[in-house]
């Protein structure tokens, strides 16, 4: 069977082509056409628009630790995980398998955002230990 390509106007406005199984998952699905005819109808068919699903989750932290010596600060914040820019090479697209999406469409099309992340900054930068440093926002997303 030849490569099952989605029509060009399924994707209007996406980076990515597919929603791939992420590394996590256990099983595979693929199209396959059996013969009943019913292949050239299902591709006819108007595609899905692909709208951005935005599901909330409780911040437990707003800061973010980084102890690598080739990156110039120690601290982010990341207010969403997942983007809607849909950039192609981007490094943070795996994460999304940690929470059973697809580092594909899903990472673009299903934006987990942070719930009461600016208490929590509040509560961090206001704790006794805290030392002022360089601050990078949006390091993983670009909010």
């Amino acid at each position: 069977m030849s490569e099952f390509k989605l029509p060009l106007h399924a994707l209007k406005g996406r980076g990515a082509a597919s929603r791939t199984a992420h590394r996590f998952e256990r099983e595979a699905r693929a199209a396959y056409d059996d013969g009943w005819g019913t292949w050239d109808e299902a591709l006819a068919d108007e595609a899905p628009k692909w709208q951005t699903e935005i599901r909330w989750e409780e911040a437990r932290s707003a800061l973010v630790r980084n102890d690598s010596p080739d990156i110039a600060f120690d601290l982010s914040i990341n207010p969403y995980r997942g983007c809607e820019h849909g950039c192609s090479y981007c490094y943070a697209r795996p994460t999304h398998s940690y929470l059973g999406l697809s580092p594909g469409l899903d990472f673009e099309r299903v934006i987990i955002a942070k719930r009461g992340l600016a208490d929590r900054l509040r509560e961090e930068l206001a704790a006794p230990g805290y030392r002022p440093s360089h601050l990078a926002i949006g390091t993983v997303t670009d909010c």
